[in-house]
């Protein structure tokens, strides 16, 4: 049987035995919204869990809206092109609006990687600003949480009249959902605060995983965060696997989020009947698939699908390779991860990205990795073989697998990787 995976913008094929299928596990078809524009001015106007955009922008000075990196497939594009008229139209003028990317610990987004982004005609007319969470000089303090997280943020948001978050809400393997507060927390945050809302006390939470939110220590302390920071609205979307709008949550911060994040759970959740003994996920195609560290969230995603001691088999193109600099030193120097893990459970120990080594270390204790990436093979990188198989192909992974636990051995597919929220029917 052929499959066609989810790889950079591709499809990649591959052809798996039937009589080892056990399933193909994807996400709900969910039609998409035949006038997006329209209906986003609409929902504008009537929208979750507060009044009008118009009336909550009544007597404001400047806005400052925030807007998802490249390393998301959210519609910003098309959300700014709706939203920036809309708020001029109220009195707000063209030089007090501040676009302000929510980078996290990613690189900035400049040039054409920026007019793809917001559009052409919005990167050379407003003012664009890039977070920088390694500054501490555009960051402004402005609390702790109940946990006592200092909270940092970027001044421009901090001091801005009216603060409205965008983004696009999909499965998340740390925060349940992306979306909502995590335009804040970790999207303007500076870099202290990572080694408390990304450390070992609340990511080894069971519950700090895809698909929950009650009872999720990360959900819980961003939404803290951005309540502190203040957010006056929020214009959330969901996509299908055409990268389509197919819904649009405006509103009040929780109120919008959490419609939205039901609306994606129902798409996105899918039962499963068994653990296989092989998973073949992605990294979910462009622009998720870019890093081996955004591709950690298909191999944690394939967990439920795959008995333990099992192989997971993830295929993702990864053309800008591992990742930053400290996730490059983190994933060659750690070739030993129970050390790893033993390291980072020491509260004077801390670094940057640890956080995505740790949750690929969730995925590891449960199964071995082989990864299929064009990229990484021809890289100068070296990555530990203790960590993770490089593979020629998904064939060859296949084999590889086959021969190791047995040629009778099941598997489940997950062609869009983290997309999709596998659940055991039990």
């Amino acid at each position: 049987m052929i499959i066609g995976l989810d790889y950079g913008k591709e499809k990649l094929n591959v052809d798996i035995p039937e009589k080892n299928l056990l399933q193909i596990i994807e996400s709900r078809k969910v039609e998409a919204i035949k006038e997006p524009e329209k209906a986003l001015a609409e929902s504008l106007s009537n929208p979750y869990g507060c009044e009008p955009l118009s009336e909550k922008l009544k007597g404001k000075k400047d806005v400052c809206i925030i807007i998802s990196d490249s390393t998301r497939a959210a519609p910003t594009g098309l959300m700014l092109k709706v939203l920036l008229p809309y708020i001029e139209s109220y009195g707000i003028k063209k030089d007090d609006i501040t676009i302000l990317i929510a980078t996290g610990l990613h690189r900035p987004n400049l040039g054409k990687e920026l007019e793809d982004l917001v559009g052409k005609e919005i990167a050379n007319a407003y003012r664009i600003i890039n977070h920088n969470a390694r500054d501490r000089k555009s960051c402004k303090e402005i609390g702790k949480t109940r946990q006592g997280t200092p909270v940092i943020i970027n001044e421009h948001y901090a001091n801005a009249d009216f603060k409205i978050l965008t983004g696009l809400i999909e499965p998340h393997f740390m925060a349940g959902f992306s979306g909502g507060r995590k335009a804040i927390c970790p999207g303007i945050s500076y870099l202290d605060m990572f080694k408390y809302f990304h450390g070992p006390a609340i990511l080894e939470s069971p519950k700090a995983a895809f698909g929950i939110l009650e009872g999720n220590p990360f959900h819980e302390e961003a939404t803290e965060i951005a309540k502190l920071a203040g957010v006056d609205f929020i214009v959330n979307t969901t996509i299908n696997k055409e990268k389509e709008i197919t819904g649009i949550f405006c509103g009040e911060l929780e109120q919008a989020f959490y419609m939205g994040a039901d609306f994606c759970m129902q798409s996105s959740i899918c039962y499963i009947d068994k653990e296989a003994d092989i998973v073949i996920t992605t990294g979910g195609g462009t622009p998720l698939d870019a890093t081996l560290y955004q591709v950690v969230k298909g191999m944690v995603g394939a967990m439920p699908a795959v008995r333990r001691n099992g192989i997971i088999i993830t295929a993702a193109e990864c053309t800008e390779e591992i990742g930053s600099r400290e996730f490059v030193e983190l994933v060659q120097q750690e070739s030993d991860l129970d050390e790893f893990m033993r390291k980072i459970n020491d509260k004077n120990y801390f670094k940057i990205d640890q956080w995505e080594l740790e949750e690929f270390v969730r995925a590891r204790r449960k199964a071995e990795i082989f990864l299929y990436s064009g990229c990484l093979l021809v890289s100068a990188y070296k990555i530990p073989p203790a960590t993770l198989t490089l593979v020629k192909s998904v064939d060859e992974g296949l084999q590889r697998a086959f021969k190791k636990l047995g040629k009778d051995a099941t598997i489940n597919i997950i062609p869009e990787g983290p997309y999709v929220i596998p659940v055991l029917k039990r």
